[in-house]
C-alpha cells in the first residue's frame, strides 16, 4: 500500500491531487481544487486511505512545495544506456544495466531498440532482448533494420543492410518471441508492401523510417497499413529523412497529416539536438500530444561521461554529450526521458502535454494498456520531480525502486 498527495500531471492539466495503490495498481486518484492535507487513518475526508494508513504502509506523504508527481515515462525506442548498448549486449547484465540506467530516472517501461547487423546477430540480439522482457526487465523490442534506405542510414551499419524479404522479417519476429511492439522499414524500397502484409498478420506494428521517399510511396504504404487496421510511426519524424522541401516534400508531410487525421503516431527526439525544440512545439501545435511519442533514441552513452561507445557494431564518438559517427552523422541521443521532457517543457510546451507525449502516447502505441497514466486501475508506476523536473522518487508497480536518480535496493 501506498499514497501520495501533491500536485500531479493528468491529461487536462496540472491538479492537486490525492493517490493510493495497493497490490501494485492505483486504487484512487483524485483531483482536488484546493490543498489535500495529510489524512490519518480516522480522516473522513480520504476515506480510501484508512485501511493503508491504519496498516503503516510505506506513504510518500505529503510533497514539498513545487514537486510534482508524474506518471511513470514510457520510452518506445531506446538503444541503450549507462556504458551499455541494447543491441550490442553480450549477456542479460548488460541488457538490465541499459534498462536500469533509464529506470534510475523515471522510465518505468522501456523498449529496447535493435540496430542493422547481420540477421544471425539480430536474431541472437532479439532472443536476447525476448529473455528481458520475460522476465520483466524490458517492456518490449523494437526492430530498427534491415530495411532501410542505403541513402539515409544514419548511424545503421551500412554493410548490413537489405532489401525487404519477408523470409527475414519472419526469422527476427520469431527470435522476439512475439515481444517485438514494431518493425522500422523504408517504404519506398522494394518489397516493403509485402513485409507490411506480414506485419499486420502478426500484431506488429508497421514504422517508417530510415527512409528517403517521396510523397507518393509513403503515402501509398501509409494507408495500405491503416486499411489493415494499424496505426503506423513515423520513426523519429525529419531524423534519417527525406528533408521537408516546399517542392519535394518527401515523407515528413504525409506523416504529420496522417497523424492530424489520427491514423499515426511521429516519433519526436526532442532533446534540442536532433531537431529544434521550437520544431517539437510547432508539431505538438499541429498533430497534438496524442498523436506524438517523444524519444529518447539513447545509446549507450545516456548517462555517461563523454568517451567513445559502441552501437551496433559501429564506433560512436560522443563530444559534449553529444553522440556521432566519424563521419559526422549523428549516432542516437545521450538524454533520458525525463530530460527531453524538461527541454520540450522548456520550449513552451505545456508540462501535462509532454507528459503525455511520454508515457500515454507510447503506452498506447506498444499495446500497454494496463500503464502510461495516473488512472485507477493502471499499474502503479509514478515519477516524482522537483521543480526543475529532476527525479527525486520513481515507483514501478507501487515499489519505490529509484531516489535522487538512483536504483534503490
Amino acid at each position: 500500500m501506498g499514497f501520495l498527495y501533491g500536485r500531479a500531471a493528468l491529461p487536462g492539466g496540472v491538479r492537486e491531487c490525492d493517490i493510493a495503490w495497493d497490490n501494485g495498481v492505483f486504487t484512487r486518484v483524485a483531483p482536488s481544487e484546493t490543498r489535500l492535507h495529510k489524512p490519518t487513518k480516522n480522516d473522513d475526508a480520504a476515506p480510501g486511505h484508512q485501511a493503508a494508513a491504519a496498516a503503516g504502509a510505506d506513504s510518500g506523504g505529503e510533497l514539498p512545495e513545487g514537486w510534482l508527481i508524474l506518471p511513470g515515462l514510457v520510452d518506445e525506442h531506446c538503444h541503450g544506456g549507462g556504458g551499455a548498448s541494447f543491441p550490442d549486449a553480450a549477456d542479460s547484465a548488460e541488457v538490465a544495466q541499459a534498462a536500469g540506467e533509464h529506470l534510475a530516472h523515471g522510465t518505468t517501461s522501456i523498449a529496447a531498440a535493435l540496430t542493422t547487423l547481420s540477421v544471425e546477430r539480430m536474431e541472437a540480439g532479439a532472443r536476447l532482448l525476448a529473455d528481458a522482457v520475460e522476465d520483466g526487465t524490458l517492456a518490449a523490442i523494437l526492430i530498427e533494420g534491415p530495411f532501410l534506405s542505403s541513402e539515409r542510414a544514419g548511424a545503421q551499419n551500412p554493410a548490413y543492410l537489405e532489401t525487404p524479404s519477408v523470409e527475414i522479417a519472419s526469422r527476427l519476429l520469431d527470435a522476439a518471441r512475439g515481444h517485438a511492439w514494431g518493425m522500422t522499414l523504408a517504404p519506398e524500397l522494394s518489397g516493403a508492401s509485402e513485409v507490411v502484409d506480414l506485419l499486420l498478420k502478426r500484431g506488429v506494428v508497421p514504422t517508417w523510417g530510415h527512409t528517403h521517399a517521396e510523397a507518393g510511396p509513403a503515402r501509398e504504404l501509409q494507408e495500405r497499413a491503416v486499411a489493415g487496421g494499424a496505426t503506423p510511426v513515423a520513426t523519429h519524424l525529419f531524423n534519417a529523412m527525406r528533408e521537408l522541401r516546399h517542392r519535394a516534400p518527401g515523407p515528413v508531410a504525409e506523416y504529420l497529416a496522417a497523424a492530424r487525421r489520427g491514423s499515426c503516431v511521429v516519433e519526436l527526439i526532442g532533446d534540442g539536438v536532433h531537431i529544434s525544440s521550437e520544431l517539437v512545439r510547432n508539431v505538438v501545435e499541429i498533430v497534438g500530444p496524442e498523436n506524438i511519442a517523444l524519444i529518447t533514441d539513447a545509446m549507450a552513452a545516456a548517462g555517461m561521461a563523454d568517451g567513445t561507445y559502441e552501437l551496433g557494431g559501429l564506433r560512436v564518438h560522443v563530444t559534449d554529450g553529444q553522440a556521432r559517427l566519424r563521419g559526422g552523422n549523428l549516432a542516437g541521443g545521450t538524454s533520458h526521458l525525463l530530460d527531453i521532457v524538461r527541454t520540450v517543457v522548456g520550449a513552451g510546451v505545456e508540462v501535462s502535454d509532454a507528459v503525455t507525449m511520454a508515457s500515454a502516447t507510447p503506452a498506447r502505441v506498444m499495446g500497454l494498456d494496463d500503464r502510461g497514466a495516473l488512472e485507477v486501475g493502471k499499474r502503479a508506476d509514478l515519477l516524482v520531480v522537483d521543480e526543475e523536473l529532476r527525479p527525486r522518487r520513481v515507483y514501478r508497480a507501487g515499489k519505490l525502486v529509484a531516489q535522487d536518480g538512483k536504483l534503490v535496493a
